[in-house]
C-alpha cells in the first residue's frame, strides 16, 4: 500500500511522515511537493505536484493506494485546489482519500469552515472512499504569542472566558498516521480535540507559573485586538481574521470534550503545560 502525503514538507506534514516512517516501510512513502527540494530531507521518495498546475498532480500520485489531503495553506483558494487533488486521485487509481479537515466543519461559525465544508462534500461525492479527520485548533497557534506576553507583561485576545480544546500538531500527526495504516475508518469523520480545554485566561496562569511572573490576560474588543495584531506587523486581513477566530473561540468554536483525538492515539493529548514548557524553552 503506497501513501501518498500532500503537504509534506509544512508544519504537520513532516510530523505525519515521521510517523509513518515508524509504522510502515519508508518505501512505501511518497511526498508530494511543490518544491520538490524542500522535501529532500524527509528520506521518501519525493514527487512534484502543484495544485495550482493539475496536470502535475495525476503523475504524482500515479501508483499510490491512498492520499493524505492535508488542506491547504492558501486560504480563499483552497477548494478549488482541493478539487484539483480530488480529481487526480481518481484519475491515478487513489483508492482512499484522508483528509484534514475543521472541528465541527459542517456547523462551525469559524471563516475557515465553508472551504472545508465544500471539500467534504466533493470527497462524499467523488466515488472514492474517504475519511475525514476535523482537526481542533492547534495549541501551537497560541504558543507564538507566548513570547509577546512575556514582553508586554500581559497575553491579549478576544477569547473571552471561551474553553479552548486544542491539541498539539504531533497529536494530530499520530492521528493521522493510526488512520492511515490500520483499517476500519473508511467513511468515517472524527471530531478531533484535545483531552483537556482552557481558556486564555487559564494559560496565561499557566505562562505565570512556569515563568514566576505575573502574566494577566486582557480580553479586549474583536475590533482593538486586531488592530494591535496589525501594529505588529500582520496584514490587515489577517488580523481581523484572527481576531475573528477568538471571538467565535469566545462563542464555543473550538471547544469539544468528545476525546476522539486521545482514542485514536491509545493515549492522553499533549497537556497545555507541556506545550508552554516547549514555548518557553524555544
Amino acid at each position: 500500500m503506497t501513501i501518498a502525503i500532500t503537504g509534506a514538507t509544512g508544519q504537520l506534514g513532516r510530523l505525519v511522515v515521521e510517523q509513518l516512517k515508524a509504522r510502515v516501510d519508508p518505501g512505501l512513502l511518497r511526498a508530494l511537493a511543490r518544491t520538490p527540494a524542500k522535501a529532500a530531507g524527509l528520506g521518501i521518495a519525493v514527487r512534484e505536484a502543484d495544485y495550482d498546475r493539475p496536470p502535475t498532480l495525476a503523475p504524482a500520485l500515479a501508483g499510490a493506494d491512498t492520499l493524505l489531503l492535508i488542506s491547504s495553506s492558501e486560504v480563499g483558494r483552497r477548494a478549488g485546489q482541493h478539487r484539483h487533488a480530488i480529481e487526480a486521485a481518481r484519475a491515478a487509481g487513489v483508492r482512499r482519500i484522508v483528509y484534514t479537515s475543521l472541528l465541527r466543519a459542517d456547523v462551525s461559525p469559524l471563516s475557515l469552515a465553508d472551504e472545508h465544508r465544500q471539500t467534504e462534500r466533493m470527497l462524499k461525492e467523488s466515488g472514492l472512499a474517504w475519511t475525514i479527520l476535523r482537526n481542533g485548533w492547534y495549541t501551537e497557534n497560541y504558543m507564538g504569542a507566548v513570547a509577546g506576553a512575556l514582553a508586554g507583561g500581559a497575553l491579549v485576545g478576544s477569547a473571552g472566558q471561551g474553553r479552548i480544546a486544542s491539541a498539539a500538531r504531533a497529536d494530530y500527526a499520530e492521528a493521522a498516521a493510526v488512520v492511515l495504516t490500520a483499517p476500519g475508518h473508511e467513511g468515517r469523520t472524527y471530531e478531533l480535540a484535545g483531552d483537556t480545554a482552557y481558556t486564555l485566561d487559564e494559560l496565561a496562569a499557566e505562562i505565570s507559573r512556569q515563568t514566576g511572573r505575573s502574566i494577566p490576560y486582557r480580553d479586549l474588543p474583536e475590533a482593538d485586538y486586531a488592530a494591535i495584531l496589525a501594529g505588529h506587523g500582520l496584514p490587515p486581513d489577517l488580523a481581523r481574521a484572527i481576531a475573528g477566530w477568538d471571538a467565535d473561540a469566545s462563542r464555543g468554536a473550538l471547544f469539544d470534550d468528545g476525546r476522539q483525538l486521545s482514542r485514536l492515539i491509545g493515549r492522553p493529548t499533549t497537556p497545555l503545560s507541556a506545550s508552554v514548557a516547549a514555548a518557553l524553552k524555544a
